[in-house]
């Protein structure tokens, strides 16, 4: 590597071996970002201290196409979707891992850019990433890059959501508009032509449900919104607690951009992903104090009430804004592959 303008570097295929050039790409590109000081012993495993209590852990892979796109890149998506599957959980996220399988002839340029933006996020979440791993395959075998990455957080004391804990009466709160994330990258992808009007929401979640669970005690369940958006994780949750859920569509945030893309490609913006966005599900008597939580924070500035919840077998109903009722169900097929 050295001798070379570091502009017109790219991943070889003994970046992968373990040898000499694994090393320089990890010491180069991942320690340079990623240095905290446990990932610097370079051990087989992570060794740390946690508190004792409960643990929550996730794992994700992430395969976006476009790579780089309006509000975020792979990187920074990555650790947003770890730290908010965590978050939604209940649990404070504290450690992340990150697996890359890069194509060979990846620009290094690209490779430390994506790295730059994950460390960037890391930082201001408040999380570090502890363990990591670098595969390179042959040009061909694989779309540019790829990443997997593990997460785990920790669960406070008296935190306990779970889908037996929804009843009749709770009302349903998201803490922003939907689509974004999954309109942008179509756009983006297929190039509409859009411009700066659509810009993914990738944002990690944790500081804004961290405060709702510090000020709300009625909070039953939450879950992010991503693929299949709205309508598919509300019919799931709705299945999974054997309670119906009827939503209304006039509540629900849709960004003017993302409506009339929407219209004018024929996509449903309920079933579109989102990658800064939440669900969750409150006792009736404190979903007024929730939704002022929600809206004092940046990221829950549009939050809306959507929705309640009723007996029913698991069914979820849209009242729409003219008047009618339909029946969501869960998304069928893959009109917007590689969105996250």
């Amino acid at each position: 590597m050295s001798g070379r303008n570091k502009n017109n570097e790219v991943v070889v295929l003994a970046h992968g071996d373990g040898g000499r050039l694994t090393h320089e790409l990890v010491e180069k590109i991942f320690l340079k970002h990623f240095g905290s000081q446990v990932l610097k012993q370079l051990g087989d495993a992570a060794v740390t201290e946690v508190e004792r209590g409960r643990i929550a852990v996730t794992t994700d892979s992430f395969v976006i196409d476009p790579m780089f796109f309006p509000g975020g890149d792979i990187g920074k998506l990555a650790v947003c979707g770890t730290i908010n599957d965590l978050a939604v959980s209940g649990a404070v996220p504290r450690y992340l891992t990150a697996g890359f399988l890069i194509e060979e002839g990846l620009p290094m340029a690209d490779l430390e850019r994506v790295a730059a933006s994950m460390a960037r996020t890391c930082r201001e979440a408040g999380v570090e990433i502890v363990a990591g791993d670098t595969k390179v395959v042959e040009r061909g075998h694989l779309d540019k890059l790829f990443i997997n990455t593990a997460g785990v957080g920790l669960v406070p004391a008296g935190v306990d959501l779970s889908y037996d804990k929804i009843q009749p009466g709770d009302v349903v709160l998201v803490n922003g508009t939907m689509g974004d994330h999954g309109m942008s990258i179509l756009s983006a992808r297929e190039g509409f032509g859009f411009g700066e009007q659509l810009v993914s929401d990738c944002a990690a979640l944790n500081g804004i449900i961290a405060s709702l669970l510090e000020e709300v005690k009625g909070v039953r369940l939450m879950r992010d919104l991503t693929r299949g958006g709205l309508a598919t994780s509300t019919k799931e949750i709705a299945g999974a607690a054997g309670r119906d859920i009827w939503l209304d569509e006039a509540s629900i945030p849709v960004s003017e951009a993302v409506r009339g893309a929407s219209e004018m490609l024929g996509v449903d913006p309920l079933y579109l992903a989102n990658e800064g966005k939440f669900m969750a599900i409150v006792a009736r008597e404190e979903a007024e104090k929730a939704l002022a939580v929600l809206q004092k924070h940046s990221l829950g500035q549009n939050a809306r009430i959507i929705g309640e919840v009723k007996e029913g077998p698991g069914n979820v109903y849209l009242r729409t804004a003219l008047g009618g009722t339909k029946y969501l169900d869960l998304l069928a097929g893959a009109p917007l592959p590689r969105i996250c």
